[in-house]
């Protein structure tokens, strides 16, 4: 980088009021090797005039007639270019030289002794260019996070839409196909005499029964359709399901009966509830869960606890750890965050929401049947009438 500098023909901006000294200091650069375009300028105006060029570099003298060097470092730092500023004075003190260098100044030199010029002046180019290459790529690694980050809350917000419509179809489509072949074997069975005849329609029935009971399923893990009935009764429903089915004691607490939730704030807790229930299950060994719902202070925290294992850093740091990510991802779409904690003898996951003290509130209104669906032997995932 310093080659590079001294190579190319160097723009250096000159405050200084004696002719003499510049001409001195621009003989002193060319000794030095250096290939410099200089201008000097004696005054305020002249300084504020200046800044409106490309420079690669400003030379100051620390005293000049109405003007010095620190009013103009702060003027250069008040324009908001980052140019490097070294201060070239015959009579500077200690004092004056600490307080330019904690102003921003990239170095000081006396004129009696310029044997330094040289070098200060490359290295401050260097290291200028080197913070503007940091900050590009910075900026660039920034944009290239936030097209990435925009990419996965289109991908999930894409994958939530598909999923939906697949649900939807086999609710119109499978679903009233098997259901009317339920009608359809039930009445011959009402209409037939012959015992084999109605043996082949009840194992025919039963197909049909393990078919809906599977389709309702997969239509439920497409699509939640018991969000429909509030976030606490399908988190009440889930968490009962999970024990059911696992064998494994699961507690669900909340502060609330019901909540008004902005859209797609339910759908993001409901599934990360999923994902943290699924973990348990396939790595935990975990024999209590806890599921808490709270708002407070306008945040919506849902917090999934276990008793199990607890999960290692080099897990998490795993290239194919995509669930936790996703989770990541999927509460960055509703401005929200996760937190995931072990302590070795058990993983404690947080997914924390902000909310619009407007748009999320206490709705006992909400309700209305739900404590029919928070019956353990309930399935609010079934099509009701077809």
């Amino acid at each position: 980088m310093m080659s590079s500098a001294a190579e190319r023909c160097l723009r250096v901006l000159h405050l200084e009021d004696s002719e003499l000294d510049h001409e001195l200091t621009h003989a002193q650069l060319r000794r030095g090797g250096l290939n410099v375009s200089m201008k000097r300028i004696d005054s305020e105006p002249e300084f504020l005039r200046a800044l409106e060029h490309d420079w690669d570099v400003v030379v100051s003298d620390y005293n000049l007639p109405g003007f010095s060097g620190l009013v103009a470092l702060d003027l250069l730092k008040a324009s908001g270019l980052a140019i490097p500023f070294l201060l070239l004075s015959g009579e500077i003190g200690e004092d004056a030289a600490v307080e330019a260098m904690r102003n921003g100044a990239s170095d000081y030199l006396l004129k009696n002794n310029m044997t330094r010029l040289v070098p200060a002046l490359l290295r401050a180019v260097e290291a200028n260019e080197t913070r503007q290459a940091r900050a590009l790529a910075d900026h660039e690694l920034g944009q290239s996070k936030q097209r990435l980050r925009e990419l996965a809350q289109h991908l999930q917000t894409s994958v939530e839409a598909e999923r939906a419509a697949i649900a939807r179809e086999i609710h119109d489509d499978v679903g009233g196909s098997l259901t009317a072949l339920n009608f359809d074997l039930a009445w011959i069975a009402r209409h037939s005499d012959s015992p084999a005849v109605r043996q082949r329609v009840a194992s025919a029935l039963e197909t049909v029964a393990h078919a809906i009971e599977a389709s309702q399923r997969v239509m439920h893990n497409l699509r939640p359709a018991i969000l429909e009935q509030g976030l606490v009764a399908a988190l009440q429903w889930m968490s009962s399901r999970f024990e059911r089915r696992t064998g494994v004691a699961c507690r669900f607490r909340s502060d609330c009966d019901a909540l008004a939730l902005p859209a797609g704030v339910p759908l993001v807790a409901y599934r990360t509830a999923q994902e943290a229930l699924t973990n348990i299950t396939k790595h935990s060994g975990a024999t209590q869960v806890a599921i808490d719902l709270t708002l407070s202070a306008g945040t919506l925290t849902l917090e999934i606890s276990d008793n199990g294992r607890g999960v290692r850093s080099a897990d998490l740091a795993k290239a194919r750890s995509f669930g936790i990510r996703g989770l990541h991802e999927r509460a960055s779409t509703v401005g929200g965050w996760v937190d995931l904690s072990s302590n070795g003898r058990g993983t404690m996951l947080i997914l924390s929401v902000p909310l619009d003290a407007e748009e999320a509130a206490f709705d006992p209104a909400a309700d209305g049947g739900r404590e029919r669906e928070r019956d353990a032997g309930s399935d609010p995932s079934a099509w009701g009438d077809l």
